[in-house]
């Protein structure tokens, strides 16, 4: 008996010596994380005591947007370390440690070994940060790396993503960064999205940037990126999204774009291609949901490509240099249109009847062209549509007068009536198609006498 007690004490025993072993040891491996953590929080935002409201084991218990993970190593030791760093308040739903005015950032990163995702929304928006500042001391193992509107980040990108070779996700949106987009990314054969929207980048779009196989989001729009785009681009075979527009683009679109079976989304607007009209490989996109050319200096007419695109959802052919008529076949095919964007072209001719049965549409702009007469759309199609059926600068329009009802209601009030046609007189029946309407009343009343004659004898 006394046996059995002293096997179930020493039990015990080796039971609370690997609890404190196991406590001593994650202490002190996470010890470090835990004061760069301190030290990252009081650096964006000062005016709150983390320390004290945060007193413990920061994995344990830690402010929303901190992320933690357990890590076995060749011991057998299970330790905890922080995978995620999110900063900067979103919403109620991700309520992100907030940032303030003056928000910096300069910790010891080298301590996040484990560190796989970094994300700062509105944090660096007075006192200026550097962008490459405080990266060169993050390891391999960073999968996302996210900076949304924070205008007070300068610097460049050249030479500080080349590390991160298992980054899936790169955002840079809203910020003062400037220069080239580095050769290098093209190395990032993991990336999945790259958004770099709304800086200050310049220069030509890297060609290694084909080398991306498993890319499927590119937004580069808004900056100043210039010359022809490279045809490598058609090489990201996985993309379903590529947003290019408000750049400095030239030349000709390239046909290269058309290896992009997988495409929904393509928005080349307001850049500088010009001269080479509307491309005829948009045909082979079928996947396609999705297309904004608007801004630029194609010309032509607007090509029968339309066949295989039936599920086309937004069109923007505004501003192109257009000519020519609609093609009808837009509205039989595109059914299921909610946004169409012909505007400020100089097409002309009538709005095909079959315009008028678009019932997905929402929006449709066709002002400043040179299109004539009676507008196909019923008094309830425009009612539906109201203020954004949008058909101004187009003075030889006209509507029928079953619009009159619904014709302030529908912001159509600055069009004319059609005239009605002419119809001919209905008569009985004439002599001719020359007689008068005298000829043809002497005529009734010679057969009215004749016929009471007839009838008296």
């Amino acid at each position: 008996m006394a046996s059995s007690h002293c096997s179930i004490a020493l039990l015990c025993f080796l039971v609370f010596c690997f609890i404190v072993a196991y406590t001593v040891s994650s202490t002190s491996l996470y010890y470090d994380e835990q004061e760069s953590l301190y030290q990252v929080l009081d650096s964006i935002n000062s005016g709150i005591d983390w320390r004290s409201l945060f007193p413990d084991d920061l994995c344990n218990s830690a402010p929303h947007g901190i992320v933690c993970d357990y890590f076995s190593d060749e011991n057998g030791t299970i330790t905890p370390h922080i995978t995620e760093l999110n900063f900067g308040y979103v919403s109620d739903f991700s309520p992100n440690p907030p940032c303030t005015f003056n928000s910096m950032f300069s910790p010891r990163l080298s301590s996040f070994i484990y560190l796989r995702k970094l994300f700062f929304y509105r944090c660096f928006t007075e006192t200026q940060v550097s962008f490459p500042g405080f990266l060169s001391t993050l390891g391999s193992t960073l999968e996302e790396l996210v900076f949304i509107e924070n205008p007070s980040m300068v610097g460049t990108l050249t030479g500080k993503l080349g590390n991160f070779r298992h980054l899936r996700r790169f955002i840079l949106t809203g910020t003062n960064v400037s220069g080239e987009i580095p050769d290098d990314i093209g190395g990032l054969l993991e990336l999945e999205q790259v958004t770099i929207s709304r800086n200050r980048i310049n220069g030509v779009v890297p060609q290694s940037l084909g080398n991306l196989k498993k890319l499927k989001i590119l937004d580069l729009s808004y900056n100043g990126l210039e010359g022809n785009l490279t045809e490598s681009i058609g090489k990201m075979t996985e993309l379903l999204k590529l947003d290019l527009c408000s750049n400095r683009f030239k030349g000709r679109i390239p046909e290269s774009l058309v290896g992009l079976q997988k495409l929904e989304f393509l928005d080349l607007s307001y850049n500088r291609f010009a001269n080479f009209g509307i491309p005829l490989f948009l045909a082979e996109m079928t996947n396609m949901r999705e297309l904004y050319l608007s801004g630029n200096s194609l010309g032509g007419q607007i090509p029968e490509i339309w066949e295989k695109l039936e599920g086309m959802l937004g069109l923007g052919l505004s501003r192109l240099d257009l000519v020519g008529e609609i093609p009808a076949s837009m509205g039989v095919v595109l059914r299921n249109i909610c946004y169409l964007g012909l505007d400020h072209n100089k097409l002309e001719g009538t709005v095909p009847e079959e315009f008028g049965f678009l019932e997905s549409l929402h929006e449709m702009n066709l002002e400043n062209n040179k299109l004539s007469g009676r507008l196909p759309f019923s008094a309830k199609f425009s009612a539906r549509i109201g203020g954004k059926l949008k058909l101004a600068g187009n003075p030889n329009l006209c509507i029928d007068e079953e619009h009159s009802s619904a014709q302030d209601s529908s912001g159509l009030g600055y069009l004319k009536f059609c005239n009605k046609p002419n119809k001919p007189d209905a008569v009985l029946f004439s002599i001719s198609g020359c007689s008068s309407p005298v000829q043809s009343s002497l005529f009734l009343i010679l057969l009215l006498l004749f016929l009471t004659f007839l009838f008296i004898e």
